[in-house]
Protein backbone atom coordinates (compact mmCIF):
# COMPACT_ATOMS: atom_id res chain seq x y z
CA UNK A 1 0.00 0.00 0.00
CA UNK A 2 1.84 2.80 -0.96
CA UNK A 3 1.05 6.01 1.45
CA UNK A 4 1.53 10.01 1.24
CA UNK A 5 2.37 12.65 3.73
CA UNK A 6 1.50 16.26 2.14
CA UNK A 7 3.14 19.10 3.65
CA UNK A 8 2.79 22.97 3.05
CA UNK A 9 0.08 24.84 1.68
CA UNK A 10 -1.66 27.18 3.52
CA UNK A 11 -2.40 31.09 2.84
CA UNK A 12 -0.70 32.15 0.15
CA UNK A 13 -0.34 36.17 -1.44
CA UNK A 14 -0.50 37.10 -4.88
CA UNK A 15 2.45 36.75 -6.74
CA UNK A 16 4.03 35.42 -4.08
CA UNK A 17 5.17 31.25 -3.95
CA UNK A 18 3.78 27.79 -3.13
CA UNK A 19 6.03 25.31 -2.09
CA UNK A 20 4.52 21.60 -1.02
CA UNK A 21 5.86 18.52 -0.56
CA UNK A 22 5.05 15.07 -0.73
CA UNK A 23 6.65 12.12 1.00
CA UNK A 24 6.16 8.82 -0.28
CA UNK A 25 6.40 5.25 0.89
CA UNK A 26 5.75 2.02 -0.24
CA UNK A 27 6.94 1.62 -3.29
CA UNK A 28 10.38 1.44 -5.17
CA UNK A 29 10.49 5.57 -5.28
CA UNK A 30 12.82 5.69 -8.56
CA UNK A 31 10.77 3.40 -10.72
CA UNK A 32 7.39 5.63 -10.45
CA UNK A 33 6.44 9.12 -11.76
CA UNK A 34 5.13 11.70 -9.23
CA UNK A 35 2.43 14.21 -9.55
CA UNK A 36 0.37 17.34 -8.22
CA UNK A 37 -3.42 17.54 -9.27
CA UNK A 38 -5.54 20.32 -8.05
CA UNK A 39 -9.08 20.65 -7.81
CA UNK A 40 -10.99 23.92 -6.92
CA UNK A 41 -14.51 24.96 -6.98
CA UNK A 42 -16.15 25.18 -10.27
CA UNK A 43 -13.22 23.92 -12.28
CA UNK A 44 -12.21 20.81 -13.53
CA UNK A 45 -9.46 18.80 -11.90
CA UNK A 46 -6.31 20.14 -13.12
CA UNK A 47 -3.03 18.42 -13.75
CA UNK A 48 -0.29 20.89 -12.42
CA UNK A 49 3.13 18.62 -12.87
CA UNK A 50 4.40 15.60 -12.73
CA UNK A 51 8.31 14.18 -12.73
CA UNK A 52 9.96 11.08 -12.23
CA UNK A 53 13.37 9.82 -11.38
CA UNK A 54 14.09 8.23 -14.75
CA UNK A 55 13.70 11.89 -16.28
CA UNK A 56 10.47 12.57 -17.21
CA UNK A 57 9.22 15.91 -16.89
CA UNK A 58 5.66 17.01 -17.74
CA UNK A 59 4.24 20.39 -16.55
CA UNK A 60 0.04 21.76 -16.72
CA UNK A 61 -0.45 24.75 -19.60
CA UNK A 62 -1.66 26.74 -17.50
CA UNK A 63 1.44 26.92 -14.79
CA UNK A 64 4.46 26.47 -17.12
CA UNK A 65 6.95 28.48 -16.76
CA UNK A 66 6.20 29.05 -13.22
CA UNK A 67 6.51 25.96 -12.03
CA UNK A 68 9.30 23.70 -10.77
CA UNK A 69 9.60 19.85 -9.12
CA UNK A 70 12.02 18.25 -7.37
CA UNK A 71 12.19 14.87 -6.49
CA UNK A 72 15.12 13.50 -3.82
CA UNK A 73 15.18 9.20 -4.05
CA UNK A 74 16.85 9.44 -0.51
CA UNK A 75 14.30 10.68 1.16
CA UNK A 76 11.19 9.71 -1.11
CA UNK A 77 10.07 13.50 -1.26
CA UNK A 78 8.75 15.18 -4.83
CA UNK A 79 8.62 19.10 -3.60
CA UNK A 80 6.37 21.52 -5.78
CA UNK A 81 7.61 24.81 -6.37
CA UNK A 82 4.74 27.59 -8.21
CA UNK A 83 5.75 30.75 -8.63
CA UNK A 84 3.76 33.64 -9.67
CA UNK A 85 0.87 32.59 -7.49
CA UNK A 86 -2.53 34.19 -8.90
CA UNK A 87 -6.11 33.31 -7.48
CA UNK A 88 -7.00 31.02 -9.50
CA UNK A 89 -3.83 28.67 -8.39
CA UNK A 90 -5.95 28.17 -5.08
CA UNK A 91 -7.68 24.85 -4.56
CA UNK A 92 -6.76 21.53 -2.94
CA UNK A 93 -3.50 19.97 -4.27
CA UNK A 94 -3.04 16.62 -4.44
CA UNK A 95 -0.02 14.36 -4.58
CA UNK A 96 -0.15 10.97 -6.84
CA UNK A 97 1.93 8.24 -8.14
CA UNK A 98 1.87 5.94 -11.17
CA UNK A 99 3.98 3.48 -12.86
CA UNK A 100 5.85 3.54 -15.16
CA UNK A 101 6.56 7.17 -16.03
CA UNK A 102 4.32 10.30 -16.54
CA UNK A 103 2.94 9.49 -19.95
CA UNK A 104 0.76 12.21 -21.77
CA UNK A 105 -1.90 12.50 -18.82
CA UNK A 106 -1.71 14.69 -15.70
CA UNK A 107 -4.86 13.52 -13.76
CA UNK A 108 -4.43 9.52 -14.56
CA UNK A 109 -2.40 7.90 -11.99
CA UNK A 110 -2.88 4.67 -9.51
CA UNK A 111 -2.55 6.01 -5.87
CA UNK A 112 -3.62 9.14 -4.74
CA UNK A 113 -2.58 11.33 -1.42
CA UNK A 114 -4.75 13.05 0.25
CA UNK A 115 -4.67 16.30 -0.94
CA UNK A 116 -3.61 20.17 0.86
CA UNK A 117 -5.80 23.03 0.88
CA UNK A 118 -3.86 26.13 -1.23
CA UNK A 119 -5.81 29.70 -0.35
CA UNK A 120 -4.81 32.92 -2.41
CA UNK A 121 -5.36 35.94 -0.60
CA UNK A 122 -4.11 39.48 0.24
Amino acid sequence: EVQFVESGGGLVQPGGSLIVSCGVSGLVFKAYAIGWIRQAPGRSREGVACASVSGNEVYGSSVEGRVTVSLDNSTKTATLRLDNIEPDDAGVYVCAVKYPNCGRSLVQYHSWGQGTQVRVSS
